[in-house]
């Protein structure tokens, strides 16, 4: 990134506690019907069946295919209601990143780990993605999807500032600055202008 990532750059408009604004459950998907499709077809591809998944900043859905068994997909997010409404989890933790970055797991505990649609709201995100690349076991994906939706409020100030190209730089150097993961792939799954939810993947693996 050329732009200096300064503490600023990681302010928001709404700074109240999350936990008061992520208190009344959104049980909708924050993508379109094409996107979770887009989404759920590069899971498939690349999520190994009886592996145990992360899904960080997870929700009412996770998009993962359903006929595709995983030894467990643990969800991390803000609202209990919503994770005990997402059918895909078998266990869950309410945790506030803003707050507390360390990750309640073991170190290498997962062969893999979800960040969808939700990585605009990372006040912390040099600090979570060490996190990240310590409780994946060497050689593990770590997957990153954005699309052009978001709480605005609540979403970081660089956030805001770059188009679709610059989050893809921007979620890479969170990567690459850890110095824990390898190349970033950058892949654009979006339909045809207008038809849909524009969709972005950005994955690496632990080294």
């Amino acid at each position: 990134m050329d732009i200096p990532l300064s503490p600023q750059l990681f302010s928001r408009l709404d700074e109240g506690d999350d936990a008061v604004f992520y208190s009344e459950p959104r049980l909708v998907r924050h993508i379109d019907d094409t996107a979770c499709a887009s989404l759920t077809a590069f899971l498939d591809t690349v999520l190994s069946p009886g592996s145990n998944v992360l899904d960080l900043m997870s929700s009412y859905a996770s998009h993962l295919p359903k006929d595709k068994k995983f030894a467990s997909v643990i969800g991390l997010g803000m609202n209990q209601v919503e994770l005990d409404e997402n059918p895909q989890l078998t266990d869950s933790v309410v945790q506030n990143l803003a707050i507390n970055t360390r990750l309640p797991f073991d170190d290498g505990a997962f062969q893999s780990c979800l960040l969808t649609v939700s990585v605009q709201y990372l006040v912390h995100p040099i600090a979570v993605f060490h996190e990240i690349a310590r409780v994946l076991s060497p050689g593990s994906p770590c997957i990153v999807s954005f699309s052009n939706r978001c709480f605005p409020t609540k979403a970081v100030a660089i956030w805001h500032r770059l188009t679709s190209t610059g989050h893809a730089k921007l979620v890479s150097h969170y990567f690459n600055i850890t110095g824990k993961f390898g190349p970033c792939t950058v892949q654009e799954m979006s339909p045809e202008k207008g038809q849909g939810d524009p969709l972005f993947v950005i994955s690496a693996n632990t080294l």
